[in-house]
């Protein structure tokens, strides 16, 4: 079992917790786990020169509702990346950030904290050197829905075992090393890398628009052919089916996660009617929309 005194209970120290965020969970106090810091919050529409202290950890991070354009500055650079329902993100460890956003609504998040000692242990059993964070971050960021769906079951899961606790800190860990920390060892990143994520992140920030085939071209500064050529060989698929399945997932959130009736996800996910959602989620899934709601209540 994993000693709860390698985690501070507020993980970041001298973080202003209180100007920021209201914590609605906490798996140590509610909970009693020693082996996995999980914790719900419900986060302030705005903030300016937010400063995140660096932490050991390995922080995970789910939004559950609102969205905005996050920026960060981290190593003396500033990025931009989204804050929408989903969308995974990954603090690198030992490394503090400042950071500043504007909302348009209500943000909530579900934070997932593993103890380094459990990361490492589970590297050396892998066989591994030292994990590179950065490359698990920018992975991870591009999706994971089993990690995603990893993060919310035990954000959920009320009371619970340390024992089952342990075994979803060992289970993430792998996955994460596993999946997500590791390049290939005889290919080298190529601009066309870049620009096939650049497509990715348009496609989760449009969602709910129409999007041609141009315009993911003209954002990945590709051809319409050497697009479609590059995107299939980076993840397996064409950009409208790669496309139609973001929007499907976003669709079985929203099933799950709201009481939106169908007519109110389908715009919401890209789909010109209730109809056309109906037809490509049974062709994605085998069920219908209803049915898969029904299933997860």
């Amino acid at each position: 079992m994993f000693d709860s005194a390698r985690f501070d209970l507020q993980p970041y120290v001298g973080f202003d917790m209180a100007r920021y965020v209201r914590r609605t969970y906490c798996s140590w106090e509610d909970a009693g786990w020693q082996s996995l810091l999980v914790q719900r919050f419900e986060h302030a529409p705005v903030a300016e020169d937010m400063e995140l202290p660096a932490a050991a950890d390995v922080h995970l991070v789910v939004p559950l509702a609102g969205r905005a354009v996050m920026e960060t500055r981290r190593a003396g650079r500033w990025s931009r990346c989204s804050w929408a329902p989903g969308r995974l993100e990954l603090g690198i460890p030992d490394q503090a950030v400042l950071r500043r956003y504007r909302a348009d609504g209500a943000m909530r998040s579900v934070q997932v904290h593993i103890p380094r000692d459990t990361v490492d242990s589970v590297a050396a059993r892998l066989g591994g050197g030292p994990v590179d964070f950065e490359a698990m971050a920018a992975s991870l960021a591009e999706g994971d829905p089993l990690v995603e769906e990893a993060v919310r079951a035990v954000g959920s899961v009320g009371e619970a075992s340390d024992l089952y606790v342990e075994s979803a800190a060992a289970f993430l860990t792998t996955h994460l090393l596993t999946r997500h920390a590791r390049r290939p060892a005889d290919r080298t990143p190529t601009r066309e890398d870049a620009r096939v994520r650049a497509a990715v992140a348009m496609m989760r920030d449009r969602l709910a628009e129409p999007i041609t085939l141009a315009d993911i071209a003209d954002v990945a500064h590709l051809s319409v052919y050497h697009l479609v050529r590059v995107f299939r060989e980076a993840t397996g698929a064409p950009p409208h089916r790669f496309l139609t399945r973001l929007r499907i997932e976003e669709a079985k959130r929203l099933l799950r996660d709201t009481d939106l009736a169908i007519a109110q996800i389908a715009p919401r996910c890209g789909f010109a009617s209730p109809g056309a959602l109906s037809a490509a989620f049974v062709r994605h899934t085998g069920v219908r929309p209803s049915a898969y709601r029904n299933s997860q209540s």
